[in-house]
């Protein structure tokens, strides 16, 4: 009977390591497809500059009426942010006025909405319509590298303490945990990374540059507080978080904005609203 016990005991928990294994597994290829097969979104076409706008730009050499040209067209645009100088923010290759968060990718050769990054391991643009993939392919990559370590860990044991003793299949147990370790640390700072920027509402390239509003350049900007950056990727649905499908909020055109926010409900300036780094008094 006790046997019987052992044997039923080994195989459900079995049984148990291959559902854990495999529910792991298709969210981690799932996620991964939808990072690399959702095409960035482009800006809409009322961004791109009419014909006769496009005429008149190319057409004028002084450069201060060119940047009045932008600023007539921009005024009909929810466009805020700016250049470092202070002017409209225009694409000169794709032809058009660029919204909020959006910038040009060399090697998509578009302009791409809220862009992050251009990442070579998924051969696509990280943007506003597959940043919620891209996370949740980081984090089911990570739980899988952690799986297959914490699962081999005890072959590894047992082969150390000579319970073991095929040499091929050590080789290979041995070459799995190293893998999976070294591709678990890896993607733990990368997580981690993409984690802060989503708790403060940045993405890549703003954390690098911070983006420039019409009072100057503000890294918070577009933080309203954690749970709204998190709702703003994820979208409001909990239920739809650890799933690779569309919930996101917004069109990725137009994103509410840390300064408005506080005009509108002066109590959101409350600096723990805000997290460590608090409101930045030099734009505030």
């Amino acid at each position: 009977i006790v046997l019987l016990l052992m044997i039923d005991y080994s195989f459900l928990l079995l049984v148990a390591y291959l559902i854990v294994f495999h529910v792991i597994f298709v969210l981690f290829v799932w996620t991964y497809w939808k990072s690399i097969f959702t095409l960035p979104l482009q800006p809409d076409k009322k961004f791109h500059m009419s014909y006769a706008d496009k005429e008149r730009y190319e057409n004028e050499e002084r450069p201060e009426v060119q940047r009045q040209i932008l600023v007539e067209i921009a005024r009909k645009l929810p466009v805020y942010t700016r250049t470092g100088n202070g002017a409209i923010r225009f694409c000169d290759r794709c032809q058009l006025i660029k919204p909020d968060r959006c910038h040009h990718c060399s090697v998509c050769a578009m302009c791409v909405l809220k862009m992050d990054h251009h990442c070579p391991w998924v051969n696509n643009c990280v943007g506003f319509s597959n940043y919620k993939f891209f996370l949740l392919f980081l984090m089911y990559s990570l739980l899988y590298c952690m799986y297959i370590a914490a699962t081999v860990f005890k072959y590894v044991i047992k082969y150390w303490t000579d319970e073991l003793t095929n040499g091929r299949s050590k080789f290979h147990v041995l070459f799995l945990l190293f893998v999976a370790v070294m591709f678990f640390l890896s993607l733990m700072f990368l997580f981690g990374y993409h984690c802060w920027l989503i708790s403060r509402n940045r993405s890549t390239l703003e954390a690098f540059s911070a983006p420039v509003f019409q009072n100057g350049p503000d890294k918070n900007g577009f933080n309203l507080g954690f749970k709204k950056n998190l709702q703003q990727v994820f979208g409001e649905e909990k239920k739809l978080w650890l799933l690779p499908v569309v919930s996101s909020q917004g069109d990725g055109h137009s994103f509410p904005m840390r300064m408005l926010c506080e005009s509108q409900n002066p109590l959101l300036a409350n600096e723990e609203q805000w997290g460590d780094d608090g409101l930045d008094e030099e734009n505030h």
